[in-house]
């Protein structure tokens, strides 16, 4: 474990759910720094320079999408959203401004430090070699001989489907919008073209889900995209 502890800034107007948070994230040895306004947040991470952002959307003196944009202008550090539930165009504009992920409000502990988690692991993977294999559940993706087995068995994708599976596993623990997903997979001339993603994640979960219509790994997040679950 490293000698240096975890650094985040928490930009969260409610204080209940700021002190919810550093209660949760104290418990891991981290070191917290919170600001209730936009402004504020941005002068701390600019002189903290911490591992991660938690932000709220929902600020009172700032729009939170206009914070994630500042950011980064000169920043990659990961950023967390905070959102509400019914708000699903603003978690879309929020990703698509450059934030990594969101959690809905209300969250419990276990999935703010599971989130918190995976975006940590990949930022501080960021400068490693890039893993020639991927797995979670019985699936084993081999990223080199972009081959695909299901419990040992070969599983057969279509170009289309691997290009849709491969940059899932690239953001893997993210939701990624659809119009990131149809910009990877078929280009700016598809980023509209949302029943293209429906029909071909019904195609990879028929192949890679035990069970395609309760799946496991393949998640969709509603009205914003889809997430692959690692492990």
């Amino acid at each position: 474990m490293s000698e240096t502890p975890v650094s985040l800034v928490i930009i969260e107007d409610e204080k209940p759910i700021r002190r919810f948070l550093s209660s949760a994230l104290d418990g891991e040895n981290w070191v917290i720094h919170e600001a209730d306004t936009g402004k504020q947040g941005l002068i701390e991470v600019a002189t903290r320079k911490p591992d991660m952002v938690i932000l709220d959307l929902g600020l009172p003196d700032m729009n939170g999408i206009d914070v994630i944009r500042q950011l980064r202008e000169w920043t990659d550090l990961p950023i967390l959203v905070l959102s509400a539930r019914t708000h699903e165009i603003e978690k879309v504009q929020a990703l698509d401004a450059g934030a990594d992920d969101y959690l809905t409000k209300p969250f419990g502990v276990a999935e703010c430090m599971a989130r918190i988690r995976v975006l940590l692991r990949r930022r501080g993977n960021g400068s490693a070699a890039p893993a020639q294999t991927f797995s979670f559940g019985d699936i084993k993706v081999d990223l080199v001989a972009r081959t695909v087995s299901k419990a040992e068995t070969t599983i057969h994708l279509t170009p289309i489907e691997y290009r849709l599976l491969s940059t899932l596993i690239r953001n893997a623990g993210k939701v990624i919008t659809h119009r990131d997903l149809l910009l990877a997979v078929w280009g700016p001339s598809f980023s509209e073209h949302n029943q293209y993603l429906r029909v071909y994640m019904g195609h990879l979960r028929q192949k890679l889900e035990d069970n395609p219509a309760m799946p496991k790994h393949i998640l969709t997040e509603t009205g914003v995209g889809y997430r692959l679950l690692e492990g």
